[in-house]
């Protein structure tokens, strides 16, 4: 058996946490930033990396380049068209976590405003 697969799920996930606080550490994020990345990783089931990856977009992340991107994957895998469900799967839940740090992008981008604001 792979090494993996003889862990318990709390110790897979600690060294999810660890490697992604080397990660953030090496770029530059903070403890929080890195928190949450960690907690949409597990609770979407895909990272930002591989999301990225798949619906073939880079960072500073457009909206609009996901979005053609996503119409674009999620067609040609469709079923009706020989592409596979799972294929399918994979480009939606890519979506889904790019749209989650999108929605936590605008909301940081929010804050610092108001913040700004406040300071005036």
């Amino acid at each position: 058996q792979s090494e993996i697969t003889q862990k318990s799920p709390p110790i897979i996930f600690a060294e999810t946490q660890q490697a992604a606080a080397r990660h953030a550490t090496a770029t530059g994020q903070t403890a929080s930033e890195t928190k949450e990345n960690a907690n949409a990783n597990a609770k979407l089931g895909i990272s930002l990396e591989e999301s990225l990856q798949i619906l073939n977009v880079k960072t500073p992340l457009n909206r609009e380049d996901v979005e053609k991107n996503y119409e674009h994957l999620f067609a040609i895998n469709d079923k009706a068209k020989g592409g596979t469900f799972y294929l399918q799967s994979k480009v939606f839940r890519a979506k889904e976590r790019i749209d989650e740090e999108l929605g936590r992008l605008e909301q940081k981008s929010e804050a610092k405003k108001e913040e700004n604001a406040k300071n005036e």
